[in-house]
C-alpha cells in the first residue's frame, strides 16, 4: 500500500504538557505504523501549564516535526490578561452616566479574536502552503483547539481546491467552551466566533468530534451539510502508559481513603458543590478522606474554594503525565468534576483505563454521566447537589474495604478506548477518504463501517 502523507496540524505538541497535548501526541505515536507518512506542524513556544519530555520518547523517528514561532504570549501574562478582559464585561455606571471600559481592555478583547493563538494563523498558513507543496501531502489534519486554528481551511482551501482537510473538534466550541473558558465572551467575539466554525465547516471535508453529544450539536448547526461529513472518534486512554491495579482489599492504616483528581481545575471543573459537600461530612470521616489535586488550578478563587477543606487537601500542582498516573495508580478513587453537558475531560479515559473507581460529580444529563454509566466505571452525583455529592462521599467511605467485590467496570467496553485502538479507526477514515475521495458517499460509507463509536 503506497503510504498516505499526512499533515497534522496542532498548536500544541511535545514536549509542551497537559492533557490537551495527548491526542495529537497519540496520532504521531501510532498513525506512522498504519500507511502514514506523518508531518507535523505545531509552535516551538506553545503557551502551556508546563512541560512533560517525556511524551517526545514515544514519537516514532520517522515523523517530521516542524515547529514555527508564534506571537502568543506565555502561560501566565494570558491568564493575568484574561482576567483583565473578564472586568470589562459590564460598563462602570458613575453620577455622569455609564462609563466605557478603557481602551486597552476594548483593544485586547477586539483584537485576539477568536482566542489568543490566533497571532500564529499568519505564520502557520505560510507555513502550511509550503508543506503541502514540498512534502507532497495528501491530506490536512487540524486539532482543535485553540480554535482559531480553524482559520486555517479557508486558506488551503483556496489554494488547493482539491485536497481532502478534516478538521478534529476535541471540545464542542459555540454551545459549551465559549461560554465557559474562552479568553474573550463579548457579542463580537460571539460572532467572530460562529463565522469562523462556519467557514471551516464549510470547506471542510470532515468534521470529526469526540463525543457523540458534541457532534450532533455541531451537525445541527449545519443542517444543509451531508450528515455523513459529522463523524465520531473520541478521545481514550494509553494502556502502555498506564500502570493498572485493583483497589486494594485491605483498609489503608488509620481508615485513611486517598482520592485523586489529575487535571486543570477551570470553569468547566470548578469545585465549590464539591467543597461544600466534603465541609459537610461528620468531623470523624472528613479525617479520614485525603484529596490529592494535580494540574493547574486556573483561577485564585478556585484555590481558595479547596483550600478551605484544610488538612483534607493537597495542592500538587501540574506534574508530567507519567508522574501524574503513578499517584493516580496509588489511590482508592479518582474524583471526576464535570458541569458540562457535552465535552467529557481527557482524564476520564485515563481513570477508566487505569481501573480505578470513579466518584463522578458531573452534569446528570451530560456525555460524562452516559459513559460513566455504561461503562460502569463509578459512582456518581449531580454537580449542582451538595446533599448527592455528600452522599457519594459517604458511600464512598461505607465501601472503602470491600472495592474489589462491588467495583465490576465494563472492561471490554473500556477497552474500545485504547489509543491505539482509536488511532487504528482515524487511519482508515483518512485513508477512505484519500482513496476515494470523488464518491459521493464517501463518508456514509466509512461512518456505517465504524458505528458511532458508543
Amino acid at each position: 500500500m503506497t503510504p498516505l502523507n499526512v499533515l497534522l496540524v496542532t498548536y500544541s505538541f511535545p514536549p509542551a504538557g497537559g492533557v490537551g497535548v495527548l491526542r495529537a501526541a497519540s496520532l504521531a505515536r501510532y498513525l506512522p505504523s498504519q500507511g502514514i507518512r506523518l508531518d507535523v506542524l505545531t509552535t516551538r513556544n506553545a503557551s502551556a501549564v508546563g512541560a512533560d519530555y517525556a511524551l517526545l520518547e514515544d514519537i516514532p523517528a520517522e515523523v517530521n516535526v516542524q515547529r514555527t514561532v508564534t506571537l502568543d504570549l506565555p502561560f501566565g501574562i494570558k491568564k493575568g490578561i484574561k482576567k483583565l478582559i473578564a472586568g470589562a464585561k459590564a460598563p462602570v455606571v458613575t453620577a455622569a452616566g455609564p462609563r466605557k471600559p478603557n481602551f486597552l481592555k476594548r483593544a485586547l478583547q477586539d483584537i485576539l479574536l477568536p482566542d489568543p493563538q490566533v497571532t500564529w494563523l499568519p505564520v502557520l498558513a505560510r507555513a502550511a502552503r509550503r508543506i503541502v507543496g514540498e512534502r507532497k501531502i495528501d491530506f490536512v489534519l487540524i486539532t482543535v483547539p485553540p480554535f482559531s486554528s480553524v482559520l486555517l481551511v479557508e486558506k488551503l482551501r483556496k489554494e488547493f481546491p482539491s485536497l481532502p482537510i478534516v478538521v478534529d473538534f476535541r471540545d464542542e466550541w459555540l454551545s459549551t467552551t465559549i461560554g465557559l473558558v474562552s479568553f474573550s465572551r463579548s457579542e463580537r467575539a460571539l460572532r467572530i466566533a460562529r463565522a469562523a466554525e462556519r467557514c471551516a465547516v464549510t470547506n471542510a471535508t470532515a468534521i470529526v468530534a469526540v463525543t457523540e453529544a458534541a457532534r450532533r450539536e455541531i451537525r445541527g448547526r449545519y443542517p444543509e451539510e451531508p450528515e455523513s461529513k459529522f463523524l465520531l472518534i473520541p478521545n481514550g486512554f494509553d494502556s502502555t502508559r498506564l500502570l493498572r491495579s485493583l483497589p486494594s482489599p485491605e483498609p489503608r492504616p488509620g481508615g485513611k481513603i486517598v482520592v485523586t483528581y489529575v487535571g486543570s481545575v477551570y470553569a468547566s471543573t470548578e469545585p465549590a458543590t464539591v467543597v461544600q459537600a466534603l465541609q459537610s461530612l461528620p468531623p470523624k470521616l472528613k479525617s479520614r478522606f485525603r484529596l490529592r489535586f494535580i494540574g493547574h488550578i486556573e483561577e485564585p478563587r478556585f484555590r481558595a474554594d479547596l483550600l478551605r477543606l484544610g488538612d483534607m487537601v493537597e495542592l500538587k500542582g501540574f506534574l508530567p503525565q507519567r508522574e501524574a498516573l503513578a499517584a493516580m495508580n496509588e489511590t482508592d478513587y479518582v474524583l471526576l468534576i464535570n458541569h458540562d453537558p457535552l465535552n467529557v475531560g481527557g482524564k476520564f479515559y485515563d481513570y477508566v483505563g487505569g481501573g480505578k473507581p470513579i466518584l463522578g460529580a458531573v452534569h446528570p444529563g451530560g456525555e460524562t454521566h452516559r459513559l460513566l454509566q455504561e461503562m460502569r466505571a463509578g459512582w456518581w452525583a449531580d454537580i449542582r447537589d451538595v446533599e448527592g455529592i455528600r452522599r457519594l462521599f459517604l458511600d464512598a467511605a461505607a465501601r472503602a474495604g470491600s472495592l474489589t467485590s462491588e467495583f465490576q467496570p465494563d472492561v471490554e467496553r473500556i477497552a474500545q478506548y485504547e489509543r491505539k485502538v482509536l488511532a487504528q479507526r482515524y487511519a482508515a477514515l483518512l485513508h477512505s477518504i484519500a482513496g476515494r475521495q470523488h464518491e459521493p458517499d464517501l463518508l456514509a460509507q466509512y461512518a456505517e463501517s465504524v458505528g458511532d463509536g458508543r
